[in-house]
């Protein structure tokens, strides 16, 4: 009896320490996949056009080369969210994405078991011995590949073990009910977030033979694990802005949808499930990976003509908040998905400090308004406005520093530390409008400047205005062909500086402005023209 019970828990322990081997190893090919091609094809999603079979044929593409429907969907979630990509554009890819995502199961259906150590040594070395990046990242997804083809072969001598115990068998009947299979495949995908690693398991499960699951059980629990991958998209889009809920929103209704047609037709047909065991007829594990591949692609093909539909639904279940501040403090295009998938780091952050600066452009207008204006009320708000533009310095600064750690490929880590820069500029911009918001607080309380100064002061402010939003354009767009423009409004800004320097010497001279007036006027010339001087630091960024 003892003895019984020891096996029992050895058998357990077995296909525990499989299954953790098995979704370890997945990890690890998907994510070597995802740092050797992940900025690649994060360029080839950044370009896509409107058309959406072309949109379906990339989100395939691409998400059979990085092996993860999970890392696409949370790629594009980042994408809608940075506005690199419209609702419309974003929905086609994801349905390709769920096309791109059956590759895995293929692999996982192929009968290379026993290599699988020869794997696991031949990925070590390779990562090991290697220093150039992508070298160790084509032995980190052998490795990978190999692990998880090790934690198969690991849980299918137990799972045969207890396909002869009744307890077992009893408990898989229960999945014989299609609605209790999908609801499992559902639940288990939305725990381990990748319908691909349930996927696998079930292929395993199925291909220790009699006892365990029928293929009609596995089918339904393949099916569940396609509406469960919505998880992931769902979980990034928490900390996303209204567009990138639509979109995780429209994918999930896709699935959905898809899921209950076919389903249906499948109850309706079961003859159609015959075929596939008719078919393969000598390979269950194939019979899986097979209905896998056709169905994403059947609901593809079903659904692909109401992607405008999808995204005008997505648009009625979430519209938009009027109350919706754009300089709210907190960010809004990097969020815990962003880890996930560092691939869409860059863009979302590239985003995320356009609208830093964009805030600190608002902001050094108001400073500007107030001071000409008088206005007491304005330069209140710019102190106010400082503070989120503080809040976005750390945060976005702490984010980037931490990009070293996400595995990114090292051109994004040298942008990242140019982005450091870029977010410092701004941030000294948003400290310059804030002396000029004290400076009109100081002339609230009498202190006056002359009007050919106001005059000098107003025609050096708006050219600064000028030279910061062109830098801005610049860093947002990443057009190099503006450079040669933007120099030439610094040397302007400069040559007003001087001017203005030069003028005031002279109006001192002649006693026409005092002493007191001249350090405010003399203070704001400097914190204008050292705007201009970080504005163009701002733009030869995309230079380097």
């Amino acid at each position: 009896m003892g003895e019984n019970i020891w096996l029992l828990a050895q058998n357990i322990f077995m296909v525990g320490g499989g299954l953790g081997l098995f979704l370890f190893g997945m990890n690890v090919m998907s994510d070597g996949l995802n740092n050797l091609a992940g900025d690649r094809m994060r360029n080839i999603l950044e370009r896509i056009t409107s058309n959406r079979v072309l949109g379906v044929a990339v989100g395939a593409f691409v998400t059979a080369v990085i092996q993860s429907s999970s890392a696409t969907t949370v790629m594009l979630v980042g994408f809608v969210n940075a506005g690199l990509m419209t609702l419309v554009q974003a929905i086609s890819v994801s349905m390709g994405a769920a096309i791109g995502t059956t590759i895995t199961a293929q692999i996982v259906a192929l009968k290379i078991d026993p290599f699988a150590p020869l794997i696991i040594f031949a990925g070590l070395m390779i990562h090991t011995a290697f220093k150039k990046r992508n070298i160790k990242n084509t032995g980190y997804i052998l490795l990978g590949f190999g692990i998880l083809f090790f934690g198969m072969s690991t849980m299918g001598a137990p799972l045969k073990a207890f396909a002869e115990e009744p307890f077992f068998k009893s408990a898989l009947a229960a999945f014989e009910n299609p609605f209790l299979a999908l609801f499992a495949g559902l639940i288990v995908t939305c725990i381990i977030q990748s319908s691909s690693a349930t996927t696998g398991i079930i292929i395993t499960l199925i291909g220790v033979g009699t006892g365990t699951i029928t293929f009609h059980t596995a089918v339904f629990l393949t099916m569940g694990s396609n509406i469960g991958t919505c998880i992931t998209a769902g979980l990034a889009s928490l900390a996303a802005n209204r567009e990138g809920k639509r979109l995780a929103l429209a994918y999930a209704m896709f699935k959905i949808a898809g899921s209950v047609v076919l389903g249906a037709v499948l109850l309706m047909f079961p003859g159609i499930l015959n075929w596939f065991e008719a078919t393969w007829p000598d390979s269950p594990k194939t019979q899986v990976a097979m209905f896998h591949t056709m169905f994403n692609v059947s609901i593809t093909l079903l659904l692909v003509g109401f992607v405008r539909q999808l995204a005008w639904l997505a648009r009625k279940i979430i519209p938009e908040n009027p109350n919706e501040k754009a300089n709210q403090k907190k960010l809004l295009y990097l969020n815990s998905g962003t880890y996930k998938t560092p691939a869409a780091a860059i863009p979302q952050a590239r985003r995320e400090i356009s609208r830093m600066g964009e805030i600190t452009l608002g902001n050094l207008k108001t400073a500007i308004g107030s001071l000409f204006e008088k206005d007491m009320e304005k330069a209140g708000t710019v102190l106010e406005v400082e503070e989120t533009v503080d809040f976005l310095n750390n945060e976005i600064t702490g984010w980037l520093v931490k990009m070293r750690g996400l595995g990114c490929s090292d051109s994004d880590i040298a942008k990242a530390g140019r982005m450091l820069h870029t977010v410092a500029d701004i941030e000294r911009i948003g400290d310059h409008a804030e002396n000029i918001a004290e400076y009109a607080l100081l002339l609230d309380r009498g202190i006056k400047l002359s009007p050919s100064a106001l005059d000098e002061l107003g025609r050096l402010s708006e050219e600064t205005i000028r030279t910061v939003e062109l830098a801005l354009e610049i860093f947002r767009t990443t057009d190099k062909t503006l450079i040669d423009e933007i120099n030439k409004l610094e040397e302007e800004v400069d040559r007003l500086a001087e001017n203005c320097v030069d003028l005031h010497i002279e109006r001192l001279k002649n006693e026409i402005c005092d002493p007191y007036s001249g350090v405010i006027f003399t203070d704001m010339v400097i914190d204008l023209e050292r705007c201009a001087d970080h504005a163009i630091n701002i733009a030869q960024s995309i230079l380097k």
